[in-house]
């Protein structure tokens, strides 16, 4: 640590603490967002999926009112996770406290860059109780001890820090315009069939005509209800070139931390997406010994079975072009699915995620002991089967969007990375800003 910091107890350097546990509130549909700890992930906030109404507010936040640039910590399950407020109004939830540093004596953007930082997490954990879900109360965590240098420098520090952040943060907002642009495009082709609609109609689908031409101008019936002329209703077993899951050592994977990445169901979150934190290993010589298993480029990945008792909710994703990993297997808990080329991997991907088929594995997921879909269930799944040069044509404009969403999740981990490295350093004052700055500004 640099010799003219200061170490002070978070209680020292607060200007307000907003602490609303052992109350809950009465939840709606709608109204402010309720920050709870299972949003609060990774240095973000994820959107929120509980509200309370908005003549409760001011009733409901007596005991203080979040601020923008206000610095979240949940307190237990999990414990230590960090986000800070943006400007928008929310209500804090259990198991979180608000924190406010004191102008001229805590940054509250350094703030939440310290409060991830090994030392302070170190303490949080020591200063922590119970057993099986570890929690901090909040007179413990007033005496967790921050070191400080100036307020400039923390400024500084956060500055560097908080701008690979928003490059991070840049690129999950594009990615998500892609992605809904993808799907956007998906539903208008194959879901609501809006270009052989406008033909039917005699208006022109606002298509290049060279794809235009590929889609019909009438519809048929089918077991499935209408659908274009030409298209086929069917089951993924007809059109599936690859279904398998993979494997793991016998004992389990706990005792490994390095070899070979191993994808499980908790991975499976969606396009784009992957909590390395939570990456597992199995050894090279496994895995070269496994005959199935071996992730491919653009392979679909499938959540197959666990999660609560008589509940089962689908996740897929599509991995590739280098991420999450150049090199990977998945185990026991994931498929990992083929289409036949004329059907393509991004349409397979879009088709299973659409609202028809999530339903249907759903129904066909839940009822069971453990949760899940077995191959059968996998391979006898309702599937639409347009011409090939229709799914050729959707196929090279999603590969497109679908390349630029995975080239950025590769750009956010080595910034990820980065920052990572960085931060310790930039903490404990063994790196300089002055220093930092040169190895930002190339980054």
């Amino acid at each position: 640590m640099a010799s003219e910091w200061t170490v002070r107890p978070l209680e020292d350097c607060m200007a307000a603490i907003i602490d609303y546990r052992g109350k809950t509130p009465q939840k709606t549909s709608s109204g402010i967002p309720l920050i709870t700890a299972k949003v609060v992930k990774a240095g973000r906030i994820e959107p929120p999926d509980e509200f309370i109404a908005a003549d409760e507010y001011e009733l409901w936040m007596r005991r203080g009112i979040p601020e923008a640039g206000d610095v979240l910590i949940t307190t237990e399950a999990p414990l230590g996770e960090v986000a800070q407020l943006g400007a928008e109004r929310v209500a804090l939830a259990q198991r979180l406290i608000a924190l406010r540093g004191k102008q001229g004596v805590l940054d509250n953007a350094f703030l939440k860059f310290l409060l991830q930082s090994a030392p302070v997490q170190d303490q949080l954990r020591a200063r922590a109780s119970g057993t099986t879900v570890l929690g901090i109360k909040q007179s413990e965590l007033r005496k967790v001890l921050l070191a400080l240098p100036s307020v400039g420098e923390q400024r500084a520090i956060a500055h560097i820090l908080g701008t690979l952040d928003d490059k991070i943060e840049l690129n999950r907002r594009m990615n998500d315009t892609l992605e809904a642009m993808a799907r956007a495009l998906f539903k208008s082709w194959f879901v609501d069939f809006d270009p052989v609609r406008a033909k039917a109609e005699g208006r022109n689908p606002g298509l290049p005509k060279a794809i235009a031409d590929c889609f019909p101008d009438r519809f048929v019936d089918s077991a499935w209800g209408e659908i274009p002329e030409g298209w086929e209703v069917g089951t993924l077993e007809s059109v599936l070139s690859e279904l398998e899951v993979g494997g793991r050592p016998r004992g389990g994977v706990s005792s490994y931390t390095e070899g070979v990445p191993s994808i499980g169901a908790e991975s499976i979150v969606g396009l784009g997406r992957f909590d390395y934190s939570k990456t597992k290993y199995v050894p090279r010589s496994f895995f070269d010994s496994m005959k199935k298993g071996h992730v491919k480029d653009r392979d679909v990945l499938l959540y197959k079975d666990g999660g609560r008792p008589g509940e089962y909710e689908p996740h897929l994703t599509l991995v590739g072009d280098g991420f999450p990993f150049s090199t990977c297997a998945i185990n026991e808990h994931v498929y990992r699915l083929r289409a036949e080329p004329t059907l393509g991997q991004h349409y397979l991907f879009f088709w299973l995620s659409s609202d028809l088929v999530m339903e249907e594995m759903r129904i066909k997921g839940t009822g069971v002991a453990i949760p899940g879909l077995n191959s059968t269930q996998v391979q006898s799944l309702t599937t639409l089967v347009p011409p090939g040069r229709i799914t050729g044509a959707f196929d090279v404009i999603a590969g497109r969007i679908v390349a630029r969403i995975l080239s950025a999740c590769s750009e956010s981990r080595t910034l990820a990375t980065f920052r990572d490295a960085l931060m310790p350093k930039l903490i404990s004052g063994a790196l300089r800003v002055k220093d930092a700055e040169q190895f930002v500004g190339p980054a």
